[in-house]
């Protein structure tokens, strides 16, 4: 299976970092999470990605995540509730990991959304980077 590229929305059981230090070895619910890197680093072919989540949960800093307009979710077949990206933390991992979850109701059978429009995904990925060196931003290393 051919990794999503940047930009992608796929569904994921994430694990966040809180859950992560507390041991929890598995995400409690699979999210959208939206593609924030792509790297190709093993001899085998198979890429590293790093995803940030999606929730429904407002940040408590607008620093802290990005909001999802209504329109992209309609396009995505996401609900229509409010969401955002979350720009504080991420999860990595090989492809394909054992965390990837198909979307019930699409066929072919399918574990990407879609892909979110390039303009969003650099506010996105702006928000990353800023969180990141100011040193607010964590990554889980998930294993396959």
């Amino acid at each position: 299976m051919t990794a999503p590229g940047f930009g992608s929305v796929i569904r994921y059981a994430y694990l966040w970092a809180d859950e992560a230090e507390r041991g929890q070895p598995e995400g409690l619910k699979d999210r959208p999470a939206l593609v924030i890197a792509v790297a190709v680093v093993d001899t085998d072919g198979r890429s590293t990605i790093m995803v940030l989540a999606v929730t429904h949960s407002p940040p408590v800093d607008p620093f802290d995540a990005v909001e999802l307009p209504r329109e992209v979710k309609r396009q995505l077949g996401l609900d229509a509730s409010p969401s955002w990206v979350v720009t504080t933390e991420a999860n990595a991992f090989r492809w394909p990991g054992p965390d990837i979850r198909n979307i019930s109701d699409r066929e072919p059978t399918t574990a990407i959304y879609g892909r979110i429009p390039a303009p969003l995904l650099s506010r996105i990925a702006r928000s990353y980077l800023d969180n990141r060196k100011s040193g607010r931003g964590r990554i889980v290393h998930r294993t396959d």
